[in-house]
C-alpha cells in the first residue's frame, strides 16, 4: 500500500517548529511510518512546549528533530494562520490519540502505551476498549517517576519491541516524553507519539477543559483553576512572555513583508 503525501508546511514559532498539519493528515502520515518501518517521534507542541525551548535549547532542539510537530495549542494555531498558514486548525495531542485509535482499529495496527499510572493506564485501557473494539493494546508499562537507568531503558525497549506493537504513545509529561523519545528513536523502530495529559484525560482521572473554552484558547485558565499550584508558574510566566516573543516576531515578519512589496 503507498501514501503519498503533501510537503508540509513548516514554520518556527519563537524558534520552535511547528508544522501545518491535520488530524487526516497526521494519521496518513503515521500510518506510511509504520508501514516504511519508519523510526520517528512526533511531539504535540503548545505554548509551554514553546517557552520551555525558548529558556532551554537543548529541549528546542529536540522538538525541531521530532518527524511532526503539531499545533495543540489555539495561540500556536493562530500564530501559524498570522504566519500565513490561514487555514490551519488546531492538532490537539489527545484528540490525535483518539483519531489514531480509530485508524489503528481499522487497519490493524497494534498500539503500545506507555507512562502513567498502573491504575490510570487500567482505566485508560478499558474506556479505549470500549471506545474501539476492535483496537489492539499490544501492552502498557507504567515506568517508575525517576530517572531510568540503562539496564531500564534496555529492558523497556525490548518489552515493547517483543509486544508487537507498532506505536507507542508516549504519556510521561513535558519534557520527559519529548526527552525519553529523542533518546530512543535510533534504538526503537516504532513510531512515538508524545501525548501530554492525554492519559490522564481518556482515563477520567482529570477532566478537560469544555470545548468552548479550548475554542477561546482560555483551557490554560481551565487547568490552573483546577489545579493552581501546580500550575501557575507555566500559565502566569510563560504565557505574557510568550504574547511579547511572539508580537515582536510578528513585527518582524510583517516589515520584512512590507519590504518585499517595495
Amino acid at each position: 500500500m503507498s501514501i503519498n503525501l503533501p510537503l508540509l508546511y513548516q514554520q518556527k514559532i519563537i524558534g520552535t517548529r511547528i508544522d501545518g498539519t491535520s488530524y487526516q493528515d497526521a494519521c496518513d502520515r503515521i500510518e506510511k511510518w509504520v508501514l516504511t518501518q519508519t523510526a520517528c517521534y512526533i511531539v504535540a507542541a503548545n505554548v509551554h512546549v514553546v517557552m520551555m525551548g525558548y529558556w532551554q535549547k537543548n529541549y528546542q532542539q529536540i522538538i525541531n528533530n521530532a518527524t511532526l510537530v503539531t499545533p495543540d495549542g489555539m495561540p500556536l494555531v493562530w500564530g501559524l494562520r498570522l504566519l500565513g498558514f490561514k487555514r490551519q486548525s488546531r492538532v490537539y495531542g489527545p484528540d490525535l490519540m483518539l483519531a489514531w485509535c480509530e485508524r489503528a482499529e481499522q487497519v490493524g495496527i497494534p498500539i503500545f502505551l506507555y507512562g502513567g499510572t498502573s491504575t490510570m493506564l487500567n482505566k485508560l485501557q478499558i474506556n479505549l476498549s470500549q471506545q474501539f473494539p476492535n483496537l489492539i493494546i499490544a501492552g502498557v508499562y507504567s515506568p517508575p517517576f525517576r530517572p531510568l537507568t540503562t539496564e531500564e531503558e534496555e529492558s523497556d525497549r525490548q518489552m515493547i519491541i517483543n509486544s508487537g506493537a507498532k506505536v507507542v504513545f508516549v504519556g510521561l509529561g513535558c519534557p520527559k516524553q519529548e526527552e525519553w523519545m529523542s533518546n530512543q528513536v535510533e534504538k526503537l523502530p516504532l513510531v512515538m507519539i508524545g501525548v501530554g495529559a492525554a492519559f490522564s484525560f481518556h482515563s477520567g482521572e482529570v477532566s478537560q477543559s469544555p470545548r468552548w473554552m479550548m475554542n477561546l484558547g482560555l483551557e490554560w485558565l481551565y487547568r490552573l483553576s483546577a489545579e493552581p499550584k501546580r500550575l501557575w508558574q507555566r500559565y502566569l510566566i510563560n504565557n505574557p512572555c510568550f504574547v511579547l516573543l511572539f508580537a515582536y516576531q510578528l513585527g518582524k515578519h510583517w516589515l520584512n513583508w512590507q519590504k518585499t512589496r517595495v
